[in-house]
């Protein structure tokens, strides 16, 4: 469920200060942030956020297209390993045989 359109989006109060502050004074530093749930507004546009990811923070950097998602969805929390192949899970399943198993005395 979105948002309503009345109270507009949700920014953290500390991180939107924190870049019209920094805005005011034509800065370009990278701001640290929890706040995954906050809401790409145009103020942040060219600045670098480092988003924790819940293990480390994840530097990025807003441009026009990132206006209107949440910070949290460019900061992946599981690292994707790929998909496994089927015959890759039949070689894995498979049991090895045994050396003195197939011959009989």
């Amino acid at each position: 469920m979105s948002r309503s359109l009345k109270k507009g989006p949700f920014v953290d109060t500390p991180l939107l200060e924190k870049v019209e502050v920094m805005n005011r004074g034509a800065e370009k530093k990278v701001i640290k942030t929890w706040s995954r749930r906050s809401t790409v507004v145009p103020e942040m546009v060219g600045h670098t956020l480092a988003v924790h990811n819940g293990r480390k923070f994840i530097p990025v950097y807003v441009t026009e297209n990132m206006v209107g998602h949440k910070l949290g969805e460019f900061a992946p929390t599981r690292t994707f390993k790929g998909h496994t192949t089927k015959t890759e899970k039949a070689a894995a399943t498979a049991p090895a045989p045994a050396a003195g198993a197939g011959a009989k005395a």
